[in-house]
């Protein structure tokens, strides 16, 4: 908008909160040779009726569709002295504005004030919208609509927007927007990342992993794409529905390493044959014991039936109070209960074709 020679801007900010400082008085002597549009500079934005009369002249010089932006009347509270004035301003200005057949828009943050201003300006408005935010969801919801009757009146609509494209959920049809924040878990979950070290890794707080995945928060897209690079997914990935997905068949690479319940690295390694935004009934990996190493738990706490291959080495399994040995070419299953510990009684690295089966 701000290459139209068709934008005109108010400045209330230089001589309103910057207090005519130098640093936002240069910003005029840089480039305003060069802008195609125009702005006018309010030398005493503090007074009201000074800033009323600088829309009127303003609206006196334009012709056609004219549409007006005041961003916003809760940044003008403190300057101009409170509630009050902000009333008295707008109960004057709005309707004069509607005379001059100019589409007005007053943006007000939704915490910032008290109940009676909010009631005092959607009793002269003559349409008001409440925007909002709820588990990393935008709303729409229309409070008030003068001379309509949307079937719609104060419910919340679900939208997101794109650039300057906006599209509601009513109309695509779609159950709902794409849950970023519950593939995030469901793909760190199957890493066997905690959420302290994904933070870790990307840079951010544990309460940040938390809130994206909770969805109370969306991620920027720096984030969202160090995520996908430490969860080793495309960032597609946390876009796509599962029947996407799903087409897929044949999948490359050797395998993606995983966490295995905290077992240290150098006693066991593992390798997830599937991508991890796979979302399939089994799921296969490589599980890597070094020679003379033990291990103290299982694999994975998992709640469901998993089978093994050896495909080489020598392994020693305890399930309950029981000893099974398992060699080369043998299969392993577990119904229930799960290993207490594991031990490569072979000379060489025992290497598994482990296959986890959901519940």
């Amino acid at each position: 908008m701000a290459e139209s020679q068709y934008l005109s801007i108010l400045d209330c900010f230089t001589h309103g909160k910057g207090d005519g400082s130098e640093v936002f008085s240069k910003f005029y002597e840089k480039d305003g040779a060069h802008w195609p549009f125009q702005i006018v500079r309010i030398n005493d934005a503090a007074n009201p009726d000074v800033v009323a009369d600088a829309i009127y002249r303003l609206h006196a010089t334009l012709k056609g569709d004219v549409r007006f932006v005041f961003d916003s009347l809760t940044g003008m509270q403190a300057l101009w002295g409170g509630e009050e004035a902000i009333l008295r301003f707008y109960s004057r200005a709005c309707p004069r504005l509607y005379e001059l057949d100019t589409i007005a828009y007053w943006i007000m943050e939704k915490g910032a004030h008290t109940e009676r201003l909010r009631a005092s300006i959607n009793q002269i408005a003559q349409v008001a919208i409440e925007l909002s935010i709820s588990r990393g969801k935008s709303a729409l919801t229309i409070l008030k609509a003068d001379r309509r009757k949307p079937d719609t009146l104060n419910v919340p609509l679900i939208y997101w927007n794109d650039g300057m494209d906006v599209a509601f959920e009513m109309e695509t049809g779609k159950g709902g927007t794409i849950d970023i924040g519950g593939r995030v878990k469901q793909i760190r979950n199957r890493q066997g990342i905690s959420q302290k070290n994904l933070a870790a890794s990307v840079g951010v707080s544990p309460s940040t992993i938390s809130q994206i995945e909770s969805g109370t928060i969306y991620p920027s897209i720096p984030a969202i794409c160090k995520i996908a690079n430490v969860l080793n997914v495309d960032v597609a990935g946390f876009f796509k529905g599962q029947t996407a997905v799903a087409d897929r068949l044949v999948f490359s690479g050797a395998g993606i390493p995983t966490s295995l319940s905290d077992l240290p690295r150098q006693d066991v390694s593992g390798y997830r044959l599937c991508p991890p935004d796979f979302d399939a009934a089994a799921e296969p990996y490589i599980i890597e014991i070094p020679a003379g190493r033990k291990l103290p738990s299982h694999f994975f706490i998992h709640k469901g039936e998993e089978m093994g291959y050896v495909l080489s080495g020598s392994l020693e399994l305890k399930v309950g109070n029981r000893m099974y040995r398992a060699d080369e070419g043998e299969v392993i299953y577990l119904v229930s209960e799960l290993p207490s510990q594991w031990k490569n009684i072979g000379e060489k690295t025992a290497k598994l074709l482990w296959i986890k089966i959901k519940k």
